[in-house]
């Protein structure tokens, strides 16, 4: 009798609990940074607080998810991101991880890289000169910091390390239908839309893989670093 009242509270249990894990992965989630492809904007250890809903529903978003790229890749009520959006998605090369990358392309683009300057759509995307900067890590490497503006209007911060880095050329293609062009916003330390699947990059990037737009920084371990510094 006392196994069956345990089973029977068990079973009470699931729906809220189902519910619960329904509200995190189709309405919000927490994801924490773990590499520093993004910097300047996202730094490694960083939270950050991601809408799942903003470009629609997907089976991208639940976390058994991959389980179904290969049986539907639809999306509900599911539209584009903006240019400049930072997005967390499920890697190309391996569906069980989740990265994060700012979208620069949307489908029809036409996109080029010229001496590390993106060329979108026939226009240099404007650079402002902000001085020198480093990544965030042990062995980091220096490099020039600058400010990047996108036609619709986004600026954010990128950090470039080499005057001549090996993904600084690319010549112009158009982004096809339902694919994305991605960047890390730490331009030589990024293995984005301008590195092949097949090499452990991104490629061109599926709609379908789209788990949410990152809406704000929850929590960063910098500011604990600061804190703790003078100790």
């Amino acid at each position: 009798m006392k196994y069956r009242q345990i089973f029977q509270k068990i079973l009470a249990a699931l729906p809220p609990i189902m519910g619960v894990l329904f509200i995190h992965t189709a309405l919000g989630a927490a994801y924490i940074v773990p590499s520093a492809s993004m910097e300047p904007t996202l730094r490694i250890g960083d939270e950050i607080i991601v809408s799942a809903p903003s470009y629609g529903l997907s089976t991208a978003s639940l976390p058994f998810g991959s389980s179904f790229a290969q049986v539907t890749q639809r999306r509900i009520f599911g539209h584009l991101p903006h240019r400049g959006d930072i997005v967390v998605f499920r890697a190309p090369a391996n569906l069980h991880e989740t990265w994060v990358k700012r979208v620069i392309g949307l489908p029809g683009d036409r996109i080029a890289l010229t001496n590390g300057r993106i060329v979108l759509n026939g226009k240099i995307l404007p650079w402002k000169d902000e001085g020198s900067d480093q990544e965030d890590r042990a062995q980091a490497h220096s490099g020039e910091r600058y400010e990047e503006t996108i036609p619709d209007g986004v600026r954010h911060d990128i950090i470039k390390l080499a005057a001549h880095g090996p993904l600084d050329n690319i010549p112009e293609f158009t982004v096809p239908a339902e694919r994305l062009f991605v960047m890390g916003d730490n331009r030589d330390n990024s293995a984005d839309s301008r590195v092949p699947v097949t090499e452990g990059g991104v490629g061109l990037l599926p709609v379908w893989n789209l788990q949410g737009h990152a809406i704000t920084v929850l929590f960063s371990w910098r500011s604990i670093k600061r804190i703790l510094l003078p100790i």
